[in-house]
């Protein structure tokens, strides 16, 4: 059992609490929230007291490549396709133990942060191996690539054996998705089986989408850099017409709700009228959209139509650094609201505000503790690294 005091405690569902306490059952789970004097004090408690601490629902970050965090600062490519290409190259001389020393230090950079959950896309599976030998918390999607239809199988047999190896691994708090990266690496038939195959195992299913002008030019128009990089490939490109939200649409990934997708930039209203439609939820990546000059997603419109909206950092490559704070404050968000943003909103994204994202009874224990100073500051200094953090009631960082 914990319980751990704190100048200020923040449930998110309710308005914070000065001098307040969280007790933690030995299964994990919030037992007690509310002021100290309320809160029981067993004796076989392990107490912590920061009363110059605030404490917090662990964050959430929707949006991570923890295999790449041995990469920050190695790609400097202005144009977003050749940082795509550059960044193949790269993964392509990547050792398989230097993506879970990679994954394993990306875990543990969050934990310091004070971030208890991740949503993680990588190709090499290293991060939900990370997260089940750590004991962390999150949603490992698979990523699967084939642009060529010719190729549909080879793609499909490459996933199922991923898929086959990592299994095993999952739990009730490390779970297994897929993710078919983006409309310029998957082609349409193998968009259908990704999706078929994980809704059909029941897995989560996330996607890169509406990143970039150059995705837009792809599927609109068949054209842009995107397109002749395809055909160069001899791999044939045909106009959809649509924007990359309705392209999914026609190809029923996002007809069965669920769908995390990730970035979001480059929609209008119909876009955000089918994503609401289709049940999707949005990772909100801001300080990667504007490294790449893709612009800003509306974040206001989304809302607006009642989507869940997380924050993510995306990968160290494309930011240098995986602050998630940082995120919030590039959103415009501040105070209580960019809490709010960082928790529960992160983990309705994911589906899993039932079980994280707030200090209520019954919830999983993830928990951070922050200089209560710095949370004040929010939205204009970004906070130092956590003073504590919990994953289902064991400590993982202080």
């Amino acid at each position: 059992m914990l319980r751990i005091r704190a100048r200020t405690v923040h449930p998110v569902t309710a308005p914070p609490i000065a001098d307040g306490a969280v007790l933690v059952d030995d299964r994990g789970t919030i037992a007690a929230v509310g002021p100290d004097a309320l809160v029981p004090a067993p004796a076989s408690a392990t107490r912590f007291e920061f009363p110059d601490g605030a404490l917090t629902p662990g964050l959430v970050n929707t949006h991570t490549h923890v295999e790449l965090t041995h990469l920050a600062g190695r790609n400097a490519a202005r144009d977003f396709p050749t940082w795509i290409r550059t960044i193949r190259a790269l993964k392509d001389a990547t050792a398989p133990e230097q993506f879970l020393q990679a994954a394993e230090d990306g875990v543990r950079a969050a934990w310091a942060a004070g971030v208890t959950c991740i949503a993680d896309t990588g190709s090499s599976g290293a991060a939900l191996r990370a997260l089940a030998a750590l004991g962390g918390r999150g949603i490992a999607y698979q990523e699967v690539f084939g642009p060529d239809p010719a190729r549909l199988h080879d793609s499909l047999d490459e996933l199922e054996r991923a898929l086959a190896r990592l299994a095993p691994l999952a739990s009730s708090r490390v779970r297994l998705g897929v993710s078919p990266h983006a409309p310029y690496t998957v082609s349409a038939p193998l968009y259908r089986a990704a999706a078929e195959r994980a809704r059909a195992a029941g897995l989560p299913l996330a996607v890169h989408l509406a990143e970039s002008p150059e995705e837009t030019a792809l599927v609109r128009n068949g054209a842009g850099p995107f397109a002749e990089a395809l055909r160069e490939r001899g791999i044939a490109v045909r106009a959809q017409g649509c924007s990359p939200v309705e392209y999914l649409r026609r190809l029923g990934v996002l007809g069965q709700g669920g769908c995390l997708c990730i970035h979001c930039v480059q929609v209008d209203a119909a876009d955000i009228a089918v994503l609401r439609d289709a049940g999707a939820a949005v990772a909100h990546c801001p300080r990667s959209n504007r490294a790449h000059r893709h612009g800003r997603a509306p974040l206001a419109a989304l809302d607006a139509a009642g989507l869940p909206v997380g924050l993510g950092t995306d990968s160290v490559v494309s930011v240098g650094d995986a602050n998630l704070w940082a995120e919030a404050t590039a959103a415009g968000l501040a105070g209580e609201a960019a809490l709010r943003r960082l928790t529960l909103d992160g983990a309705r994204a994911l589906g899993l505000d039932g079980e994280i994202g707030s200090l209520e009874v019954g919830k999983a224990a993830d928990l951070a503790v922050f200089p209560a100073a710095a949370l004040a500051s929010l939205g204009s200094a970004a906070p130092p690294g956590a003073l504590l953090a919990v994953v289902a009631g064991r400590v993982v960082h202080r």
